[in-house]
C-alpha cells in the first residue's frame, strides 16, 4: 500500500514536481511561460491555495503555499495535469510529462522553514548554475518584493484552452500572500532577500572555487525540451515529508506523522475487514475523499 499523504488544513507546504527523464519540457519561453502563469493562478483560486512564491526551472517546478482548506492534492492534481497536457499540445507530443510517482510536498513546520526554503527556491537558478542572479531567470520567478502586493491580472493565453467551453475563464488573478508568523510584510521581505542574497553569493562562490561559470540567458532558451542535464545528478535521495530547523519542532513534527501512520495504519485494516463505521486519523485524504470514511476531529 502506498504511504497515505496527512493533509491537514492550514498546513505551509513546499511543493516540486520534476519532469520525465528531466528533459527541459519547461525551458522558459513566451508562451510557456503565459501558459504557465494562466495555469497557476487560475488553479490557485479554485482552490483558495495561498502563494507565497514559486520556481519554474525548465526540468522542474517549486512552490511555497498555505493550503487553508487541505485540497493540497487536488490543487496539485490540476495544476499538473493542466500543464502536461498544454505543454505536450505545444510541444506536439504524447507521453509521459512528469517523472514517474507523486509530487514532493515538504511541511514547513515555522515561519523560519518557510524562509529557508521559499529562499532555496528563489535561489534556484543560480545554485543550478544557470544564471547569476535569481532575477535574471528567463521563466517563472516570483520577486520577493509581490509578496503581500496586488494582484496581478494574468490573461488567457489564447491557445490551448478552448474560450467558449469549460471552466478556463478569459482572465484570472494571481497573487502573493504574505504568510502570518511575520511582525510585517516589511519584515518579511528583508528577511528572505538577505537569505536569498546569502545562498546566491554562496552558489556563486562555490562555482568559482571549482572554476565553473553560468549558462546564461540566451542558451538556457536555446535548448530543446527534448534535450536534459549531462549524466552526474544524485538520484533516489531522501524524499522528506516535513522541513524544521528547530530540532525539538522536528521531533515533534515526526512524532505527529508517526502516530498518523499507526493510526491509519490500523484504521485501513479495520476498514478492510468490513468495519465500515471506522474512524480515521485526522488529517487523511483520499479514504475521504474516495469512499466517505469519517475523520477525527483536529485534536
Amino acid at each position: 500500500m502506498t504511504v497515505p499523504r496527512r493533509v491537514v488544513p492550514g498546513a505551509t507546504l513546499m511543493l516540486s514536481r520534476r519532469c520525465l527523464n528531466r528533459m527541459f519540457l519547461l525551458r522558459p519561453s513566451k508562451l510557456g511561460d503565459q501558459l504557465l502563469l494562466f495555469v497557476l493562478a487560475v488553479v490557485s483560486q479554485r482552490y483558495r491555495v495561498q502563494l507565497h512564491g514559486y520556481c519554474v526551472l525548465s526540468n522542474h517546478l517549486h512552490l511555497v503555499v498555505t493550503d487553508p482548506l487541505g485540497q493540497s492534492p487536488e490543487f496539485m492534481r490540476d495544476l499538473c495535469g493542466l500543464i502536461a497536457r498544454s505543454f505536450n499540445a505545444m510541444h506536439g507530443r504524447w507521453e509521459s510529462f512528469w517523472a514517474p510517482g507523486s509530487y514532493s510536498a515538504v511541511t514547513l513546520a515555522t515561519p523560519d522553514d518557510l524562509i529557508d526554503k521559499l529562499a532555496y527556491v528563489l535561489a534556484n537558478p543560480v545554485k543550478a548554475g544557470l544564471v547569476r542572479r535569481g532575477r535574471e531567470w528567463p521563466g517563472l520567478w516570483s520577486a520577493p518584493e509581490r509578496i503581500g502586493g496586488l494582484s496581478t491580472p494574468v490573461s488567457h493565453p489564447g491557445v490551448f484552452f478552448r474560450r467558449l467551453v469549460g471552466p478556463m475563464p478569459e482572465e484570472a488573478s494571481l497573487s502573493l500572500a504574505c504568510p502570518s508568523g511575520f511582525r510585517s510584510v516589511e519584515a518579511f521581505h528583508e528577511q528572505l532577500v538577505a537569505r536569498v542574497t546569502a545562498l546566491e553569493d554562496q552558489a556563486a562562490r562555490e562555482r568559482a572555487e571549482q572554476g565553473l561559470g553560468f549558462l546564461g540567458v540566451a542558451k538556457v532558451c536555446a535548448q530543446r525540451p527534448s534535450a536534459r542535464p549531462p549524466p552526474g545528478e544524485p538520484h533516489r535521495g531522501l524524499n522528506p515529508r516535513i522541513a524544521a530547523r528547530d530540532k525539538w519542532k522536528r521531533i515533534e513534527a515526526i512524532a505527529r506523522l508517526k502516530t498518523f501512520l499507526g493510526e491509519y495504519r490500523q484504521a485501513w485494516q479495520a476498514f478492510a475487514r468490513g468495519l465500515r463505521e471506522t474512524v480515521f486519523p485526522h488529517g487523511t485524504y483520499w479514504m475521504r475523499v474516495a469512499h466517505g470514511v469519517a475523520c477525527a476531529p483536529a485534536g
